[in-house]
């Protein structure tokens, strides 16, 4: 009998394999993304000090206003825009995408072109 791995325990293999690869400098912080099943959630971290500089996410009163449903695109969307004006007011414009092990496409990939178009270059 085949027993087969979740999903999950499956996207925490691959998180920890890209980790190698990606990490923040305080120069070029990592643009962390997770996802729940009910949220959405984004940090800036630098790995060297292990200190996370911005964060933001579905679970927030005005981020959760803004929305009508707290995880789909549109509030991927909603978070990547957040999460890209408050890097930008802390003056970090550049950042290393860590997709978290999940496949870049929908969600994260919504997430990811709305923090591009408010200033993150990556």
């Amino acid at each position: 009998m085949i027993k087969k791995q979740s999903r999950n325990s499956v996207r925490v293999k691959k998180h920890q394999r890209m980790r190698h690869y990606i990490t923040g400098t305080s120069e070029k912080p990592r643009l962390c993304v997770f996802k729940s099943g009910k949220h959405i959630y984004a940090q800036v971290i630098d790995d060297t000090k292990g200190h996370t500089l911005v964060a933001a996410s579905t679970v927030e009163a005005d981020i959760k206003s803004r929305v009508s449903n707290t995880s789909n695109v549109e509030a991927a969307t909603v978070v990547g825009e957040v999460i890209g004006q408050r890097a930008k007011e802390k003056g970090i414009e550049q950042v290393i995408f860590d997709r978290g092990g999940f496949i870049y496409h929908g969600k994260i990939k919504a997430l990811a072109d709305a923090a591009r178009e408010a200033g993150l270059d990556f």
